[in-house]
């Protein structure tokens, strides 16, 4: 899930990158990197940590260029402290290209194996993106010859790039000299949307992004989503060109991104992410309505903060006080994309705190967006009851959690998955809550999808086990726990 960036304008893009990294920093805290074009010559730098920590003044004066992109990374493969997994990705020929990616490559080993053995390439790294990278080099070095590019030689490209990866990517790179490349895997499950503005009186300046709230921080309009499957080619002179490369492309974007992921001030595939959140709670609380003790519940109390639209939703609609129960330490990251289960569990009370007075002798309802490991509920409602709730349930406004995803979230292993193979009843005596209640997954999905017609199916394979990119099999599933637990 990490955040991607990309920038062509008139002027420098060092600040303008800075600032759009910060505003995706939700999207990933293990490290960050900013590459700038200045002509044909490339700028690098990248750091382990967040975006605030990352980059000095002497870092920022260095990146020079009216053309550049970054990236802030969540750890999904590779080693999750590994300084040379950090992206952006380098690779000399042709023409020098610099890459970052947000998803997850689903047939890394068949690209390992092609490209040592087929493409006499060398990689140094674990990275899915260094294989991205090298595969679009690749198939950029078969269809040019000499200096010369056009679009559509550089969209060609990518068609054969769609031919042979498989997952979910969402990308933006630059190739020295010529221009900037985004494109989005055929099913656009991971998102990128693309704004511009007016650059003077002539031309425009570009952005692609992860979310559409940095275009609009940045002043651009919103243009549209880059369509799944297609690549957008823009010149260093400004002229934007698009074309869809994949064969039968088919949006299908992740519900985790409108259900956690993404910030709720943006709008991805034309859904506001904050409406979909309080229609989640809509539907959470006829399910609350049917399955629980309305006589057990005094107050709705939201984990924030992406559940706070859906907590007041429920609160509204059952007719029950909404109140702010846990108070956030807003300098620690979120719990649920921090490696490892004893990182996270600890973190857990640094991150939050109970306020007695809201809880004392009280039957609390506390909805949170989801639960995944189960690690953070467990401590949340522990904490509760030493503040002294005197019944807790416990609501998500997603189903239950019961597969690995496969295309760009840390959910790897089976075994780490509270509901992995176990019932409610179960799962609700394992985290320790008086009762527990899930949202339906067809409540989900017409929740998100409610009031458009631009989207009519989404990503679901961690609730349902569905996964619509590429062949996921057993044997595969056993080998991404082996070696890529976090």
């Amino acid at each position: 899930m990490c955040g991607i960036v990309g920038i062509v304008s008139s002027d420098p893009v060092n600040q303008q990158i800075y600032d759009s990294l910060l505003l995706l920093q939700h999207r990933g805290q293990d490290s960050t990197g900013i590459a700038t074009a200045d002509g044909s010559v490339f700028h690098q730098v990248k750091a382990k940590g967040q975006v605030r920590e990352a980059y000095r003044t002497r870092d920022m004066r260095g990146l020079a260029g009216t053309m550049g992109l970054g990236h802030v990374r969540y750890a999904t493969s590779g080693k999750a402290s590994a300084e040379e997994e950090a992206q952006p990705f380098y690779v000399n020929a042709p023409y020098g290209i610099i890459l970052v990616h947000n998803g997850n490559l689903t047939n890394t080993r068949e690209l390992t194996s092609d490209l040592f053995n087929v493409d006499r390439r060398h990689l140094n790294t674990h990275s899915d993106t260094e294989l991205l990278l090298n595969v679009l080099a690749t198939e950029l070095q078969s269809q040019v010859s000499g200096l010369d590019l056009n679009p559509e030689q550089v969209f060609t490209a990518v068609e054969h790039v769609h031919e042979r990866i498989e997952g979910s990517y969402a990308v933006i790179s630059m190739i020295a000299g010529h221009g900037m490349l985004a494109f989005r895997d055929p099913f656009g499950i991971r998102p990128l949307v693309l704004g511009k503005k007016q650059r003077g009186l002539i031309g425009d300046d570009w952005v692609v992004a992860s979310e559409s709230l940095v275009l609009e921080s940045g002043g651009y309009e919103i243009v549209r989503d880059v369509a799944p499957g297609e690549a957008i080619f823009i010149t260093t002179n400004g002229e934007m060109y698009s074309r869809q490369c994949a064969t039968h492309p088919r949006l299908i974007p992740c519900s985790f991104e409108y259900v956690y992921l993404a910030r709720p001030d943006s709008t991805l595939s034309g859904i506001s992410v904050y409406d979909a959140r309080l229609r989640l709670g809509n539907y959470l609380a006829d399910t609350v309505a049917s399955y629980a003790p309305l006589g057990d519940i005094d107050v709705v109390m939201p984990i924030p903060d992406s559940a706070r639209p859906s907590a007041m939703q429920v609160a509204q609609r059952l007719g029950v006080d909404y109140r702010e129960g846990f108070f956030k330490n807003r300098y620690v990251g979120r719990t649920f994309i921090m490696p490892g289960q004893a990182v996270r569990k600890k973190s857990v009370r640094q991150k939050l705190n109970a306020m007695g007075v809201e809880f004392k002798g009280k039957n609390v309802l506390i909805v949170d967006d989801s639960i995944v490991r189960g690690t953070t509920s467990k401590e949340i409602i522990e904490m509760a009851r030493s503040a002294g709730a005197n019944k807790v349930t416990f609501a998500s406004a997603a189903p239950p959690v019961r597969f690995p995803h496969v295309y760009g979230i840390n959910m790897p292993s089976r075994a780490e998955l509270i509901a992995h193979g176990r019932k409610i009843p179960e799962i609700n005596r394992e985290m320790g809550s008086d009762h527990l209640i899930y949202q339906e997954l067809a409540d989900m999905n017409a929740a998100i999808l409610e009031g458009q017609t631009a989207v009519t199916e989404l990503e679901t394979s961690c609730f349902n086990g569905d996964y619509p990119a590429g062949n996921i099999t057993e044997e595969y599933l056993r080998w991404v726990e082996e070696t890529q637990q976090s």
